[in-house]
């Protein structure tokens, strides 16, 4: 864990930055925008894109503009049309997405008024004609007459605070501050708004505001349903269109045990209820059904000049609204950027009748860091140990079962909660550990194996790249097993080639001895001239140190020969080769001097394997190995070859030549190997007569043997020249 320490905490410190951002402690602005992405993707992806048959809007389009007129129309035409609405179409409701805010003026009354004042103020005709048309010329009080009793909902706006500019009259207030109580909810505050002329506000049934919340983006997802303005709270057009639609629907506000906030309004109308869930602002989400057009649309002057089928607006609410462009009521919405405002308020009026307005409820944020700091710190802690195909699943299958959740509760409870801050976490923090992967360990590891490579074989370089911290060329001190081979006569081989045979045979021997070694995951120390100098069990653990030593001097040994009738065919010389094995203490590491360095070992147990080497020829065998190394291989048959005394050494060591595995062992040899042991015994009692016997015995079975000759030269000599009663049968060799 601790060499995934720097990972571990820049893991921990995104997770961090992630809860902050969550708690609301900062911002991070792409995360914000991405939170806003991927609402407006989960709604498209949900839309029911089918047309909603409760509202209906009629629409100053283009083609009432050219056909009556510029807008805005007068009031005469605006009165005739509520008529032909309620009269002719059956509307149950009807809402204005418009502002009457100025007197109309178009009838000439405010003109024939002056010369009534002025210049036939004397004319009684006049007086009398102008009393007769003044009702019919007052258009506005036309209008006020033609809303008088009728379910009809006025629109209107708020402005910000820089524009503080008031006009005409706002409705009765639906509360007032103080209200809720002890609670406070961060209502919406506007100061300045431009509402419909006295008398037609007195006039209709009520007015609703038509302002939907402007997110940072410019894009248009909420409509606060409770504005506040000087005190009192106000109600948005498609709110108050809903209670008129339900009979005078009462409105109560809905908070949560221990809430501080608004978190739904509930209409009540008899036996009836329907909830609007809202944010902390007293906003709703708009529940978009579609890109556009969503509802049915019946141009204006089709209205106003009787050209539809009775009755079509029958039981329906109606929304009088503009998509021509040039009255700039067209809104950027995430599933439009050029969308009619008063489809905006025909989507909210029908997600409340269906129940499918979406609640992004109080306790999100909560949620919110709750998750961030379960998902983070398990990721955190996990990615940095597992290897890049885990780490992926973990990462995609966390990514994955986030989103299905939050679908989940999107879709079936309709709950929205924040998914942004949670994938950006997941991706980044893979993103880390892969980059930390790629670019740290990647360059880790080709530095490692710029450091091993060319002393251990690639598959072990492989194996311990995976975990490079737990190896490293500082020198210590280890249990291992040196090697040292030598080709014999070496001299007077390369005599007989010239240089350039010479290189390739030198190239070809050491070629196949080093794949031999690193075929038994050996580290290859180094060349010197025609001799080799490996170890095993260093950098990389290998309990099997000795074993595999021995394993690969016995196929060097095959190699060899099987080289030896290749060059014969080319007329090279054979080679014969020596092979020296010892395993014990002995210290390893990178050493040398500043100029050059070399991974190597070193210590008495590295001297010896090189005098064993040298003994080979002595003895006229091609592997010697010492008592150590004989001692850590169980399942092989050794031949003890005497007790000796090498230059540089005062404690004499047993040397033993490997001769394959016990199993694999012929009968005649374990009988050989029986009478060797007997012939030692004898040897070392300085029974030379016995000890001479059984050495003919031995030479019947192996004619030939150099070991038999040199311990018959041995017994002519000690018999010539006695030892003496001390004698411990060890040889003394006083040359490497």
């Amino acid at each position: 864990m601790k060499k995934h320490l720097v990972r571990l905490t820049l893991g921990l410190l995104l997770v961090l930055v992630f809860t902050g951002h969550a708690a609301r402690f900062w911002q991070i602005p792409i995360v914000t925008l991405l939170d806003a992405y991927l609402y407006d993707v989960r709604l498209r992806l949900t839309m029911p894109q089918t047309v909603n048959e409760q509202v209906l809007i009629v629409d100053i389009d283009e083609k009432s503009l050219a056909e009556g007129g510029r807008w805005p129309w007068g009031r005469d035409k605006v009165a005739t049309l509520v008529t032909q609405i309620f009269e002719r179409y059956g509307a149950k409701v009807l809402g204005f997405d418009v502002v009457f805010a100025e007197p109309d003026e178009s009838s000439g009354l405010k003109i024939l008024e002056d010369l009534g004042r002025k210049r036939l103020k004397d004319e009684p005709s006049f007086q009398n004609a102008l009393s007769a048309l003044r009702p019919s010329l007052n258009y506005d009080q036309l209008l006020a007459q033609t809303l008088q009793g009728k379910p009809i909902v006025l629109g209107y706006y708020f402005s910000s605070l820089d524009d503080a500019r008031q006009g005409g009259v706002l409705p009765p207030p639906v509360a007032a501050v103080g209200s809720f109580g002890k609670q406070k909810t961060p209502i919406t505050s506007w100061s300045g708004y431009g509402a419909n002329l006295p008398e037609l506000q007195a006039a209709a049934a009520s007015a609703g505001h038509f302002n939907p919340l402007i997110d940072f983006d410019g894009v248009a997802r909420r409509v606060p349903m409770l504005v506040e303005h000087n005190g009192q709270y106000y109600e948005a057009l498609s709110l108050a269109v809903l209670r008129h639609f339900l009979g005078g629907a009462m409105l109560h506000f809905g908070f949560p045990e221990k809430a501080v906030s608004l978190e739904w309004l509930d209409l009540v109308a008899g036996d009836r209820q329907y909830r609007v869930p809202v944010d902390d602002k007293a906003a709703s989400l708009v529940p978009y059904r579609g890109h556009e057009r969503s509802f049915q649309y019946v141009s204006a002057i089709d209205v106003l000049k009787g050209r539809l089928p009775p009755n079509l607006m029958s039981g329906k609410i109606v929304l009088v609204g503009t998509t021509a462009p040039g009255l700039v009521d067209l809104r950027s919405t995430p599933v439009g950027s050029t969308y009619p405002g008063v489809e905006i308020h025909a989507n909210l009026i029908a997600g409340i009748l269906n129940g499918e307005v979406k609640l992004r409820p109080s306790y999100s944020l909560g949620a919110e860091v709750i998750e961030l700091l379960l998902v983070g710190v398990l990721l955190a802690g996990l990615l940095p140990l597992l290897s890049p195909g885990r780490a992926s699943l973990l990462a995609g299958s966390t990514f994955v079962g986030l989103v299905l959740f939050n679908l989940m509760l999107w879709n079936w409870g309709n709950l929205v909660f924040p998914l942004a801050s949670a994938l950006l976490l997941i991706a980044l923090l893979f993103a880390l550990n892969m980059s930390w992967g790629y670019f740290v360990e990647s360059r880790s590891r080709r530095q490692f194996t710029e450091l091993f490579g060319q002393y251990v074989p690639p598959e072990l370089v492989d194996e311990m790249a995976r975990d490079p911290e737990r190896y490293n060329m500082e020198g210590r001190n280890a249990e291992l097993t040196v090697l040292f081979s030598d080709v014999r006569d070496f001299t007077t081989l390369s005599e007989g080639l010239d240089p350039k045979e010479l290189t390739q045979l030198m190239n070809e021997y050491l070629g196949v001895m080093t794949n031999v070694i690193r075929k038994y995951r050996g580290t290859l120390d180094k060349y010197i001239g025609d001799a080799i100098m490996a170890f095993w069990g260093a950098p990389m653990n290998d309990p099997e140190h000795a074993r595999n030593a021995v394993l690969a001097a016995l196929e060097m040994q095959q190699a060899t020969a099987e080289l030896s009738r290749s060059f014969r065919e080319r007329n090279w010389p054979a080679l014969r080769i020596g092979v020296g094995l010892n395993s014990g203490l002995m210290t390893v590491g990178d050493m040398g001097s500043p100029v050059r360095k070399a991974y190597t070992v070193m210590g008495d147990a590295v001297n010896l394997a090189s005098r064993l080497e040298g003994l080979t020829k002595q003895y006229g065998v091609g592997l010697i190995v010492g008592q150590d190394t004989r001692n850590a291989i169980k399942d092989f048959a050794f031949r003890e070859l005497d007790r000796v005394r090498v230059k540089g050494k005062d404690e004499p060591v047993v040397i033993y030549e490997p001769l394959g595995p016990a199993e694999a062992q012929t009968a005649s040899q374990k009988d050989a190997m029986r009478q060797w042991q007997q012939f030692l015994r004898l040897y070392r009692a300085c029974d030379w007569e016995q000890a001479e016997l059984q050495l003919v015995n031995l030479e019947r079975l192996q004619p030939g043997n150099t070991l038999y000759r040199l311990y018959a030269t041995r017994i002519q000599y000690l018999r010539a020249h006695p030892p003496g009663a001390n004698w411990d049968g060890v040889t003394t060799f006083q040359t490497k």
